[in-house]
């Protein structure tokens, strides 16, 4: 594993600047890419849509924002972080405030594709702020940045109030609009990441498309991704379908909804940056165990069925467990991300692409899957059934790498960085 670090060349107020602007422009960009989670109940009355269809129709910006991820990342290593992720936003910003002139179903849809664009700034970020780094230092940066997933309590708090006031369109066309201002600062207060500002100065050429890819053929890659899939696409997921569920389950008003699922968002955000810090300190392994052993007990115990006369989980304690499993996800989110750069110094936007597609694929198909099991059912606990499942799966496949690592290490092969 061997690279070169272009960071030796770059000041602390470089650093600072790529940084906090990048997390700034990513926690607008996450604001806009779960719009639907509050103007999508409204639009559920009003077109009075299914559970499965408006699991649906929230997860369309997922879909999109996942997709889009590894070809975006791979376009970040090639052409720069700063126009890269400057046209993003402008294209999400667009595709944004034409979501307030649709009115049917379909159309719906095909704008919650636009607004996912949105969603692929987090490849392009993860791509552009790495560079600025040195290794010791990347886990930290990449779980501040990762924080800008806050953006979603940003519009569990706001979108509600614009909403009642003025109606889901106009908070469409504010939130385009905060996205574009976005995107126009973002552009003239960055610069070019320092290894693509060195490989544009030495004249280096491209390397081939295909050969971005080559990394994808490890396993590894895959394993990480099924932990993304629940730690960030568990987190989209739930940050998507909780205003619904409160709603559902315990008769909130949308706005006290709203208010509430904030409390599992705000944690799975803020406290990424302490995931990255702790990943720098003490290895991820040790994270990613903690995150798969809380989160057992958390969504084993919310899988309780509502109105069960045994058990019978109270909003209370509902909040706290889901307050922890945010908490313990935001931990798992960065830890991943720990070992991206780490491992793939020179793939980081294919990498970090894919694996990032693959949890923002997790945030398109567990709402889905949320709905139908709701109306397979009947139990809206349903859903927490379900992210038990892929918990345990996800524990039994790292704990038979650690064993398979350990053999080869007994035998004299070389441990890596996932070794801690």
């Amino acid at each position: 594993m061997s690279s070169v670090h272009p960071t030796q060349k770059t000041t602390a107020k470089e650093q600072g600047r790529a940084l906090w602007v990048s997390t700034t422009a990513f926690t607008i960009c996450f604001a806009v890419w779960t719009i639907f989670s509050i103007i999508g109940v409204r639009i559920k009355q009003e077109l009075g849509l299914s559970e499965a269809q408006f699991g649906l129709l929230i997860g369309m910006p997922i879909l999109t924002g996942s997709l889009i991820r590894i070809v975006l990342g791979i376009w970040t290593n090639r052409y720069g972080g700063r126009l890269v992720y400057t046209v993003t936003m402008v294209a999400a910003a667009l595709s944004t405030f034409l979501l307030a002139y649709a009115t049917t179903y379909p159309q719906m849809l095909l704008a919650g594709l636009g607004v996912g664009i949105a969603g692929g700034s987090f490849a392009v970020g993860v791509a552009y702020v790495s560079p600025f780094f040195p290794p010791e230092k990347q886990g930290t940066a990449l779980g501040i940045f990762g924080a800008g997933n806050v953006g979603a309590a940003v519009t569990k708090f706001l979108a509600p109030l614009v909403l009642v006031a003025y109606g889901w369109q106009m908070v469409a066309q504010v939130w385009a609009a905060g996205l574009l201002l976005t995107a126009i600062a973002f552009w003239f207060t960055t610069e070019d990441d320092p290894k693509f500002r060195a490989r544009r100065e030495t004249s280096q050429p491209r390397k081939s498309f295909l050969s971005e890819f080559a990394p994808l053929k490890n396993v590894q890659v895959w394993r990480f991704s099924l932990y993304y899939f629940f730690a960030f696409g568990g987190f989209v997921a739930l940050a998507l379908w909780l205003p619904r569920y409160l709603v559902g389950v315990y008769g909130f008003n949308l706005e006290t909804a709203g208010m509430i699922a904030a409390a599992y968002s705000i944690p799975g955000s803020i406290f990424r940056a302490y995931g990255g810090a702790l990943s720098d300190r003490i290895g991820a392994r040790k994270i990613m165990h903690a995150m798969f052993a809380v989160s057992a007990v958390a969504t084993l115990i919310l899988s309780v069925p509502e109105g069960g006369s045994v058990l019978h989980i109270t909003p209370v304690v509902f909040v706290g467990v889901t307050f922890v499993l945010g908490f313990v996800m935001s931990l798992g989110k960065a830890a991943v991300y720990k070992h991206i750069p780490a491992y793939y110094p020179e793939h980081v936007g294919a990498v970090g692409g894919v694996v990032g597609m693959m949890g923002g694929l997790g945030g398109f198909i567990l709402p889905v899957a949320f709905g139908f099991l709701k109306d397979w059912t009947g139990l809206w606990s349903s859903c927490f059934m379900l992210l038990f499942a892929i918990v345990a799966i996800s524990m039994v496949w790292m704990n038979a790498s650690i064993r398979q690592f350990k053999r080869r290490a007994v035998e004299g092969a070389p441990a890596g960085a996932y070794g801690r």
